[in-house]
C-alpha cells in the first residue's frame, strides 16, 4: 500500500461536507480536505437508477491513519452507507509529503 492516500466521499450539502472536513482534519485523521461542488452524479441505489447533485469531499491522509479516518467518516456521515474510497498518492513533492506526515501524526504519541 502507498504511504499516502487521497480519500473521497460525498454529501448532499456543502454544510455536511464542511462538518466532515473540519472534524476529520481537527482530529488529525486527515491533513487537509477540499470541498468541490456541487457536482452532478449518476448512480444505482437500492436497485434504481438515479441522478442528483452532491458535494465531493477529498481528504489527504497517511496509510497508517486511514482506518481511523474511515471509521470517523462512517460514524459522522449523514448517510447510512456512504461511498468512501481511497486512491494511492504515488508521487508528490517531498515538502508536501513531509507536511502530510506531520499533519496526520498522532501528536500525543509522537
Amino acid at each position: 500500500m502507498a504511504d499516502y492516500l487521497q480519500v473521497s466521499t460525498a454529501t448532499a450539502t456543502r454544510e455536511e461536507a464542511e462538518a466532515l472536513a473540519r472534524s476529520a482534519v481537527r482530529a488529525r485523521f486527515a491533513g487537509s480536505a477540499q470541498i468541490i461542488g456541487p457536482v452532478g452524479s449518476a448512480f444505482w441505489h437500492l436497485g434504481e437508477f438515479g441522478t442528483g447533485e452532491e458535494w465531493q469531499l477529498l481528504l489527504k491522509t497517511s496509510a497508517e491513519r486511514y482506518p481511523l479516518l474511515e471509521a470517523h467518516l462512517l460514524e459522522k456521515h449523514p448517510w447510512d452507507n456512504p461511498e468512501i474510497v481511497a486512491v494511492p498518492i504515488v508521487a508528490g513533492s517531498q515538502a508536501c509529503l513531509s507536511w502530510l506526515r506531520e499533519a496526520t501524526s498522532d501528536k500525543e504519541n509522537g
